[in-house]
């Protein structure tokens, strides 16, 4: 099984997106917790889309 290394950066991406969006989304202030939970669920996208892609390769072909 050949697996993409664009795929690992996406998985890796997601996966400090949202560790890093889940506790700034509760610490920060007004306007700017909004933009740590719009991080944390970009993030969980971005990591089940790297993870789909990793497992099924050619899922949207």
């Amino acid at each position: 099984m050949k697996i993409g290394y664009q795929y690992i950066a996406l998985i890796s991406a997601g996966l400090a997106g949202m560790v890093w969006g889940l506790p700034a989304a509760h610490r920060l202030k007004y306007p700017f917790d909004i933009a740590a939970a719009a991080l944390v669920l970009c993030g969980v996208i971005v990591f089940a889309l790297g993870i789909l892609l990793t497992f099924v390769p050619g899922f949207f072909k």
